[in-house]
C-alpha cells in the first residue's frame, strides 16, 4: 500500500485484515478511549469520533421529530414479520438522514427489547414484542434485517439487542437476582436473542442493570458460553448506561472499580457507558487494571476489534462505496402512510357483539370520551412528533365533525388553601416562548428539565379551575384551563408549565394526602409537600416551611360530563388506557392489573347513559377488566399507537380496515393469577400461556375481526430435521380481513413438565370474502424439543406430538398426531457425570447464586430454609458408597434417596467454611444407592450447594 493510503483504507481487503492494520497503528492510551460510549476521534489516524448507542426502538429517539410508530408491544401485536422489517428500514433510513444534518445521531442503534413479557406488572412492558420466545424472536429478527438493511458487506445501521438476559423487573433492577434454572434459561429467555443473532443482523447486545443466579448480567458467562457461539461475526457488547459503576456502588460485588472494569472486559463488555460523555473515568479505570495486573493488553486489544468491525461494517472508512451514504429518508409520505399501516395492524378486537364496525354514512352522534380520547402519547424511548393523531381527531374526520361530541372526564376542581383559591397568574406572553411540540427544531417535552420563566402559581382571586386526571393508585395531574399542567422546576416552584408529563423524573404528577379536614398536596417527583408563601406556590420537603392545607372543591364530576355525552349519542367510545410517563415505565412497575378507579367509574357511567358503549384501551400493557369484558359490546385494545394513532383507530372502527391483531401476552383476569414479580421460573411457577393452569381473561394469540375463517385439510409430516405443516384458511364472512394463522405443538405424553402448547409458527394473511388459501409451514424439528439437564443438551423426545393449526393459544382448529422414533431418554448417569446442584427438576425454597464470580451457578436456600431440590431417575448402576458435596458457607446438605417408597434413609453433611461463599470444600459422607431412583436433597443455612460426586461401591 502506499504511505497515504495504508492498508486500514483499502475497500479490497478483508475487514479482519483492515480492523488489524488501523488497531496496530493506535497508541495504547487511544486504544482505551475506544472503549468509551463516546470514543473521540483520532485525528492522525483520520478516526472521526463516534457514539454508541441511539435509541431506535419503534423510530429515532431523543434527537427531535422523527417518524413515531407504534410502541414495541403494539408491533408485537400485528404478528407481521414483514410489516416489522419495514418499520425497522423506515426507522435506520430516518437515521441516516437525521445523521447527515446531525452528527450527534448515531447509526449504532440500540433496539429492539427482546425481553419476555414474562409478567405484564413489569413497567417496561410496552419495549417488549412478546411472551413467547418463538414470536419475539421471529420480530426482533425482522426488525433488525429492516434496521442492518440487505447489503452483503455495509450496514445502514447496526442494531443492538436489549437487555442481556432475563430481565423484568424495575423494583430493584440493579441489585435483584432472577434465579433462572437451566430450563428456562435455554428453552425461554435465550431463544429471544439467538434466532436474530444467527440471522446475521445483529450487531451485538446490552446487558441488563440485573443479576440473574446472583451475577450481574455485565459479567455474564452466558456472553461467551452462548452468544459468541452462534454466529461467527464480531459482536459489539454495549454496557447499560451506569452499569459498569453499578457493580461496584450499587451491587457491591467488587470493591474497586478497577477490578469491576476488569472483570466486565474479559467477560465480554466492549464498550462502557458510563458517566455520560466523560470517559475519563473508564479509561483511568482501565489503565488502573492493566497496571494492576487484572487486565492483558490484549484483553483491550479483543474489545478494540469488535468495536472497529462495527465502524468498517457501517462504511465510515469508505464513504465513497457506502451504498448507504445520502440515501438516508426523513418523514417521506412513504413512512407516514406506513405509520397508520402499522397503528391499523396493532388494533386487537378483544370483545364484539356485532356493535363494531360502526357506518360512517349512518349519519349517527358518537360521543369520544376518556382521558385518552384527545391525547397522543409518547413514551421514554419515542421521537418529538412531527405529525399527531388522536382518537379525537381521527373519528371526527372519519365519521364528521358535526357528529361527534366529545369529553375528557376529568373532574374538574378548584384548590384552596388558608390564603385563598389557588391561580395561575397570566403568563405574560411567556408560555409562548416554548417551541411548539414537533416544530422543526423542537426538543420532545420529556426530555425538557421544567420551565423556569412563567410565574408560579398564587393564592389569590377567584381561583383557577383545574381538570385533576387520577391515573390509579393516587397519581394525578393537575391542568390549567390553557392546556399546561401543573409542574414543579428544578427551583422548587409550581407553575403551569409542561405541555404533557414527562421526564426520566416526571414533574407533573401528584398525590392528595388527607391530613385533618382537608389534604396536603405531594409531588411525587421530589417527594416535597406544596407550600403557599406571598411570593408563590412551591414545594418544599418535610420539615421546611408548613404545607399548604387545601380543600379541593369540585365543580364538575367527569362522569357526569361523559354520562351527558353519552346520553346525546347513539354509540360511544370510551377511550381510557395509561400515560407511557406514568404508572408503569422504565424504573417504575405496575402493582396491579386492575384500570384506574377513575377510569372503571367511566364507562360504567357510559354504559349506564347508553348501552352502546365501546371500550378502546389505547396502554403499554394488559389490564384485568373482566366487569367490562362481561357488560360491554365490544372492546378493543391498542398499544399507543404513535403518530397515527387516532387516524388508524377511526378506520378500524368504521370498518375501512378489519382489526387482526393478536395479543402478544396472557391478559389475566386479576392480579392473583400472577406469581411474585421476581419469580423467574415459568415452568415452575406456571407463567405465560405456556403454563398456566387456569382461565386467562383473553388468551395469548386472542383477536376478533370483522369476518369469520375456516380451517381445513391439516396435513403434518415429518422429513429429516423439519416437519412440514400445511392447512387451508378460508373467509367464510362478509368483510375482506386479514387473519393470523398459527400453528402449535405439544407433547401428549412427556417425562418432564412441558407446555401446554407452544407457539412454532405463524403468518398473518389477507383473505377477501370467500377466498381461501393453502398455508405452508416449514417447523424445525427442535421446536419439539426441550433442554435436558440429565444429559446437559437440547434433546426432542420420542413419543407423539401434537401438531395444531389454531386461531389462538386457546383456539385449537385442527389437530394432527405426529409420532418421533428414538431411543428413549436415558436416565441420569450420576456415576460419570455428577450431579449439578442447579439441574434439578423441582425445587422449593432455594435460589441459584453464583458459584464464583466468574462462572457456574451454585443453589442456596432462600433465608434460612430449609430448601430442597429433586432429581428424577438417577442412575447409581451397581451401586454407590459415598457421596461428595461440594459446598461454602454453613449450614447442612441431607441426601435421600428413594424408589417407589424405599431406599436408604437420608445422610447428612455439615459446612463450616471459612473464606466466604465462594471458598468450597468437598464434603465426602456414606450413601448408599443403587438402580435408578429419584434423589432429594435439603439445604438448610446459609449453604451453598455448586455440586455433587458418587463413588461407585468397590470402586
Amino acid at each position: 500500500m502506499t504511505a497515504d493510503r495504508p492498508p486500514y483504507r483499502d475497500p479490497r481487503l478483508p475487514f479482519d485484515q483492515r480492523v488489524d492494520d488501523l488497531l496496530g497503528r493506535l497508541a495504547p492510551d487511544e486504544r482505551l478511549a475506544l472503549l468509551h460510549q463516546f470514543a473521540p476521534a483520532v485525528d492522525r489516524l483520520g478516526l472521526a469520533a463516534f457514539r454508541t448507542g441511539q435509541e431506535a426502538l419503534h423510530g429515532v429517539a431523543w434527537m427531535g421529530p422523527a417518524t413515531v410508530f407504534p410502541q414495541a408491544v403494539g408491533l408485537g401485536a400485528t404478528w407481521n414479520e414483514e410489516l416489522v422489517r419495514r418499520v425497522g428500514e423506515a426507522v435506520s433510513r430516518e437515521a441516516r438522514a437525521m445523521r447527515a444534518r446531525d452528527d450527534r445521531v448515531g447509526l449504532n442503534v440500540w433496539a429492539p427489547t427482546v425481553n419476555l413479557l414474562r409478567n405484564p406488572l413489569w413497567g417496561r412492558n410496552e419495549e417488549g414484542y412478546s411472551e413467547d420466545p418463538a414470536l419475539t424472536s421471529a420480530l426482533a429478527t425482522a426488525y433488525t434485517r429492516g434496521l442492518r438493511g440487505d447489503h452483503p458487506v455495509y450496514w445502514r445501521t447496526a442494531p443492538v439487542l436489549k437487555h442481556w438476559l432475563a430481565h423484568n423487573n424495575e423494583t430493584g433492577r440493579d441489585t435483584h437476582s432472577a434465579s433462572v434454572r437451566p430450563r428456562v434459561l435455554h428453552e425461554y429467555d435465550l431463544r429471544a436473542f439467538r434466532t436474530a443473532v444467527e440471522a446475521g443482523a445483529v450487531a451485538g447486545v446490552m446487558p441488563a442493570y440485573n443479576l440473574v443466579n446472583g451475577r450481574p448480567n455485565h459479567l455474564s458467562p452466558h456472553l461467551r458460553e452462548q452468544l459468541r457461539t452462534w454466529t461467527g461475526q464480531e459482536l459489539l457488547v454495549c454496557s447499560d448506561a451506569g452499569a459498569p459503576s453499578n457493580l461496584v456502588d450499587s451491587q457491591h460485588y467488587f470493591a474497586t472499580h478497577e477490578e469491576a472494569t476488569a472483570a466486565a472486559l474479559r467477560a465480554g463488555v466492549d464498550s462502557f457507558t458510563d458517566h455520560g460523555t466523560d470517559g475519563s473515568r473508564t479509561t483511568a479505570r482501565l489503565r488502573g487494571a492493566l497496571d494492576r495486573g487484572l487486565l492483558d493488553p490484549s484483553d483491550v486489544d479483543t474489545a478494540v476489534r469488535r468495536h472497529l468491525h462495527v465502524r468498517f461494517a457501517l462504511g465510515e472508512f469508505d464513504p465513497e462505496l457506502d451504498p448507504h451514504a445520502g440515501t438516508g429518508a426523513f418523514d417521506t409520505p412513504e413512512h407516514r402512510a406506513l405509520a397508520r399501516e402499522a397503528a391499523e395492524q396493532a388494533a386487537v378486537l378483544l370483545v364484539n357483539d356485532g356493535v363494531l364496525p360502526l357506518d360512517p354514512a349512518a349519519g349517527r352522534r358518537v360521543a369520544v370520551v376518556g382521558p385518552l380520547a384527545d391525547t397522543c402519547k409518547l413514551d421514554w424511548y419515542s421521537g418529538a412528533l412531527l405529525h399527531r393523531s388522536t382518537p379525537l381527531d381521527g373519528i371526527r374526520e372519519r365519521f364528521g365533525a358535526d357528529l361527534v361530541v366529545h369529553a375528557e372526564g376529568a373532574d374538574l376542581v378548584r384548590l384552596r388553601c388558608a390564603a385563598g383559591l389557588l391561580r395561575v397568574p397570566d403568563s405574560g406572553g411567556a408560555a409562548e416562548t416554548a417551541p411548539a411540540p414537533g416544530s422543526e427544531g423542537a426538543l420532545d417535552p420529556a426530555l425538557l428539565a421544567g420551565r423556569t420563566d412563567l410565574p408560579p402559581l398564587t393564592a389569590d382571586g377567584e381561583g383557577t379551575v383545574f381538570a385533576l386526571t387520577d391515573w390509579g393508585g393516587g397519581v394525578l395531574t393537575l391542568r390549567a384551563p390553557d392546556g399546561r399542567y401543573l409542574s414543579v422546576a428544578d427551583d422548587g416552584r409550581v407553575r403551569a408549565s409542561a405541555d404533557r408529563p414527562g421526564g426520566w423524573v416526571v414533574r407533573e404528577t401528584f398525590r392528595l394526602e388527607p391530613h385533618g379536614d382537608g389534604h396536603l398536596l405531594r409531588h411525587l417527583g421530589t417527594g416535597g409537600h406544596l407550600c403557599v408563601a406571598a411570593d408563590g406556590a412551591k414545594v418544599a420537603a418535610d420539615g421546611g416551611p408548613a404545607p399548604a392545607v387545601l380543600t379541593v372543591e369540585t365543580v364538575r364530576r367527569g362522569t357526569d360530563e361523559v354520562a351527558a355525552a353519552a346520553a346525546s349519542a347513539d354509540t360511544v367510545v370510551v377511550v381510557a388506557g395509561n400515560d407511557p410517563h406514568i404508572n408503569g415505565r422504565e424504573t417504575e412497575d405496575r402493582t396491579t392489573l386492575a384500570l384506574p378507579e377513575s377510569q372503571d367509574r367511566l364507562w360504567r357511567a357510559a354504559r349506564a347513559a347508553n348501552p352502546r358503549t365501546v371500550l378502546v384501551l389505547a396502554s403499554s400493557y394488559p389490564y384485568a377488566i373482566p366487569d367490562a369484558a362481561a357488560a360491554l359490546p365490544a372492546v378493543l385494545w391498542t398499544a399507543h399507537g404513535g403518530q397515527a394513532a387516532g387516524a388508524a383507530l377511526a378506520r378500524v372502527l368504521a370498518g375501512d380496515v378489519s382489526p387482526a391483531g393478536r395479543l402478544p401476552q396472557t391478559w389475566y383476569a386479576a392480579d392473583a393469577d400472577l406469581p411474585d414479580l421476581f419469580d423467574y421460573d415459568v415452568i415452575g411457577a406456571r407463567q405465560t400461556y405456556l403454563y398456566f393452569d387456569g382461565r386467562p381473561l383473553f388468551p395469548f394469540g386472542h383477536g376478533l375481526t370483522y369476518t369469520h375463517f375456516a380451517y381445513a385439510g391439516l396435513d403434518a409430516r415429518r422429513r429429516g430435521d423439519t416437519v412440514h405443516v400445511a392447512f387451508t384458511v378460508t373467509n367464510t364472512g362478509p368483510a375482506a380481513s386479514d387473519e393470523v394463522a398459527q400453528v402449535y405443538v405439544r407433547a401428549l405424553a412427556p417425562s418432564v413438565p412441558r407446555p401446554h402448547r407452544a407457539l412454532a409458527a405463524h403468518r398473518r394473511v389477507h383473505l377477501a370474502p370467500g377466498e381461501g388459501r393453502r398455508l405452508e409451514f416449514a417447523v424445525p424439528l427442535d421446536a419439539l424439543g426441550f433442554w435436558d439437564v440429565a444429559a446437559g443438551r437440547w434433546t426432542v423426545e420420542p413419543g407423539v406430538y401434537a401438531v395444531e393449526a389454531a386461531a389462538s393459544s386457546a383456539d385449537p382448529r385442527l389437530e394432527a398426531r405426529l409420532r418421533v422414533d428414538g431411543p428413549a431418554l436415558a436416565p441420569r448417569p450420576v456415576l460419570e457425570r455428577g450431579l449439578e446442584a442447579a439441574d434439578y427438576d423441582e425445587q422449593g425454597g432455594t435460589e441459584i447464586a453464583d458459584r464464583d464470580r466468574a462462572s457456574g451457578d451454585c443453589v442456596t436456600p432462600v433465608g434460612t430454609g430449609p430448601g430442597e431440590l429433586l432429581y428424577r431417575a438417577c442412575d447409581f448402576g451397581a451401586g454407590v458408597r459415598t457421596a461428595t458435596v461440594e459446598v461454602s458457607g454453613t449450614g447442612t446438605v441431607v441426601l435421600a434417596g428413594a424408589a417407589e417408597g424405599t431406599g436408604p434413609g437420608p445422610v447428612r453433611a455439615e459446612a463450616a467454611v471459612p473464606g466466604g461463599p465462594y471458598a468450597y470444600t468437598a464434603l465426602e459422607i456414606p450413601f448408599t444407592a443403587a438402580g435408578v431412583r429419584d434423589l432429594r436433597i435439603t439445604l438448610t443455612g446459609r449453604i451453598r450447594l455448586a455440586r455433587v460426586r458418587f463413588t461407585a461401591a468397590g470402586g
